[in-house]
């Protein structure tokens, strides 16, 4: 009787967004589980990427909302639940009253740290698996990625203003 053959697919076989999506699984699976042997079970879908980024790159929390390109209303909503359950804190910026300041807490920290120590073993074991040279060529072709969306929302921006 013929078997059926479930092999998986020859790594040329299967599309680079297929490809993007599996691997930003890859982190994202590795981080949730990290967050909740920790305790932070609680971190919000978009959450682990601002905390990451205020705590282990120091960027904004504005800047990290732009880079999410999410409505202002869902960006809000993030906001108030990482504040709401004790991962930042919000404050008037003494400067201009008008305006308020974001910052991570302790709590934020920590969830940070368990964020930074999931992409570091996925990285671990990524690099255990392809060659430096290989590794940078990934580097740079997730980059070339980066610069292309880059150029198409420029493009598109563009495009809106001639438009009108």
């Amino acid at each position: 009787m013929p078997t059926a053959d479930h092999s998986a697919p020859e790594p040329d076989d299967v599309v680079v967004p297929a490809l993007l999506r599996a691997a930003r699984s890859s982190y994202g699976n590795a981080i949730r589980s990290s967050l909740a042997l920790a305790g932070f079970d609680d971190v919000p879908r978009n959450g682990s990427y601002v905390l990451g980024g205020m705590a282990n790159r120091n960027v904004t929390a504005a800047g990290l909302i732009r880079e999410l390109g999410v409505s202002k209303q869902a960006a809000s909503q993030l906001i108030d639940t990482l504040v709401i359950r004790g991962y930042l804190v919000r404050d008037v910026d003494p400067e201009d009253r008008r305006r308020q300041t974001l910052a991570i807490t302790e709590r934020g920290r920590a969830a940070a740290e368990a964020i930074r120590s999931a992409v570091a073993a996925v990285d671990t074991r990524l690099a255990s698996m392809i060659s430096a040279e290989e590794m940078a060529g990934l580097r740079e072709g997730l980059l070339a990625l980066a610069e292309i969306k880059e150029q198409m929302e420029h493009e598109g921006r563009q495009a809106m203003r001639h438009s009108h």
